[in-house]
């Protein structure tokens, strides 16, 4: 059984088609993130079965007004164990949120119209509701660990409708 043809895509001249992840500039692998901020989300697994949960408590240094860091190049002085994200981790994170410009480069799919490398305006990923703007509940500073399962959501494993869409809907 052979492969089904890849379908030309609207994306296919873009430097994230036309280049291995480990080839990208520094400045075109930090514009893959989105900046919807759910990755600076708190997890929780179970040491059982493996399984993530996603809360709505924040890192510290996440700024639930835009979604963003507050200490981007300085955060390994605040939070040494923030995640690096590289090709390798990438490809092995599997708490990634299916939004995620990185999941979707490194599985060899199309950025979503919200992005804003395919937008061209960063406000897009906060309309299409998949940042994590008016959506956290407080900082891991503000709520301790052992509390944290009272703050378990799923929205942020899951894409929402209007992020689905093929393109910007009109106002």
């Amino acid at each position: 059984m052979t492969a089904a043809p890849k379908r030309p895509s609207d994306q296919d001249g873009f430097f994230w088609k036309t280049k291995k992840m480990e080839d990208m500039s520094p400045a075109e692998w930090e514009s893959l993130c989105d900046g919807c901020g759910r990755c600076c989300l708190n997890k929780l697994e179970d040491e059982d079965t493996g399984e993530i949960y996603f809360t709505d408590v924040s890192c510290k240094l996440l700024d639930s007004c835009t979604a963003g860091c507050k200490s981007y190049a300085n955060r390994f002085d605040s939070v040494p164990d923030c995640v690096v994200m590289t090709p390798e981790s990438v490809r092995d994170l599997k708490w990634l949120p299916p939004s995620c410009g990185y999941k979707l480069v490194a599985e060899g799919r199309d950025l979503y119209w919200w992005h804003p490398l395919v937008s061209g305006d960063p406000n897009t990923v906060h309309e299409a509701g998949v940042s994590v703007r008016g959506r956290v509940a407080g900082t891991e500073v503000e709520i301790p660990d052992e509390e944290l399962e009272h703050y378990l959501v799923q929205w942020p494993g899951q894409l929402p409708k209007r992020a689905r869409l093929k393109r910007r809907p009109k106002d």
